[in-house]
């Protein structure tokens, strides 16, 4: 007895919101409403330890498919990731080793359990496959392509004409991602928009080994916090791991004009609500401030509980709203206020950045400006550092 739910509210809410693209929309929508256990494909390489809130699209997204009854096949890129998707890149990127890949995807349980039922999830690692597959299987996947079909894709395009250097194991990926698709029977998969040209040639592979063609989900882009495309190189994320206050604060600081993006992509929260909202922005009954402070409040409490985004709340007021120290500050082992402290203590990746938060005004001792980045500043027991405008320290 199936035990697939036929919603088809639910299903056009999967097939719509926050898709790009959906890649054959009536066949997928046809199989979803025959309730027709379908096995559902995402793949991650594991290049990072954690999962930002992009990522977060289609882990949600699968979700969404789990609840509905279907079978979710997560695969762990510890065999791609090696190599790397040059996707999204406009430069060749150095090759990940074994040891980095396994770290990382060892922290990736406890972000995936935030949103996925892991009783329910087929893990799987495409070494089991890939690890194991002789010269001439590669050759015969090569075959299905040309190099005339790579170099047209978008970001090796823009390499060429600069003449940029284009690894030959980089066209190697889309046959890598395609094979999956084969090893684990997929009938859907995932993935962001940019890697479209991978998902396709999915189903090209899956052909050549007599399996119907599996169709293919697409999701927007979710920006970055300051407009960029979101990175883990620029700063500019949210991760899944991002404690309570962090994520509301980081919502705060964020660009107005993505605000609505956020509601749709980010939270459970309707597209009717959602909606009203963007009314609201546009008609400028609704202050971005407040939308961003409920966006921030959703947010948490979907990753956190109602109880952790009440206190994220509350701590935000107390601190930008009423110029109050945060409750609870890490403490730190410093004997000066320098450089080197600011780097020694998380608040500035190198001694450029540091230099350049307090030639800005960026740092405070005790609410203090700091700016003379030659002289080192004496500190004492109990002493408050302020980097930025979230970040507080105090000095043990």
């Amino acid at each position: 007895m199936s035990n697939i739910i036929v919603d088809e509210k639910k299903i056009e809410e999967i097939l719509t919101r926050g898709v790009e693209d959906v890649i054959d929309r009536d066949h997928l929508k046809k199989r979803l409403m025959a309730g027709e256990k379908l096995r559902v494909k995402l793949g991650i390489d594991p290049t990072g330890p954690k999962l930002h809130l992009g990522r977060a699209i289609a882990l949600w997204k699968l979700r969404e498919f789990q609840d509905l009854g279907h079978q979710v096949v997560l695969i762990i890129g510890d065999f791609t990731g090696q190599l790397g998707d040059a996707s999204d890149k406009t430069s060749q990127r150095p090759m990940k080793t074994k040891e980095e890949l396994e770290s990382n995807a060892e922290e990736y349980n406890r972000q995936l359990a935030m949103i996925l039922d892991l009783d329910k999830v087929e893990l799987r690692r495409n070494s089991e496959w890939l690890g194991q597959m002789n010269f001439g299987g590669v050759i015969g996947l090569a075959s299905l392509f040309t190099v005339r079909q790579m170099l047209n894709r978008r970001n090796f395009k823009e390499r060429d004409e600069r003449s940029e250097e284009i690894g030959l194991h980089e066209f190697m990926y889309p046959l890598m991602q395609g094979y999956d698709s084969v090893a684990i029977k997929a009938d859907v998969e995932t993935g962001g928009s940019d890697q479209l040209f991978n998902l396709k040639a999915g189903r090209i592979i899956q052909k050549r080994f007599g399996q119907e063609p599996q169709d293919i989900m697409t999701y927007e882009m979710l920006y970055g916090l300051d407009g960029r495309k979101m990175s883990t190189s620029w700063g500019n994320i949210i991760t899944i791991l991002d404690e309570p206050q962090e994520k509301y604060g980081k919502i705060m600081s964020m660009k107005d004009e993505y605000i609505t993006d956020y509601f749709r992509l980010t939270t459970k929260m309707s597209l009717e609500e959602i909606k009203e909202i963007e009314e609201a922005l546009k008609n400028e009954s609704l202050n971005p401030r407040d939308a961003k402070m409920k966006l921030a409040f959703e947010l948490t409490k979907l990753y956190h509980g109602e109880k952790a985004a009440l206190e994220a709340e509350e701590e935000f007021k107390k601190v930008f709203q009423k110029g109050e120290k945060p409750t609870e500050m890490p403490k730190v082992k410093i004997a000066e206020l320098s450089l080197d402290a600011l780097i020694a203590i998380g608040a500035a990746g190198s001694k450029g950045e540091a230099r350049r938060l307090m030639e800005q005004g960026g740092v405070k001792l005790n609410d203090k400006k700091i700016t003379d980045w030659k002289e080192p500043g004496e500190v004492k027991s109990k002493d408050v550092i302020q980097v930025g405008p979230r970040k507080f320290f105090e000095v043990e």
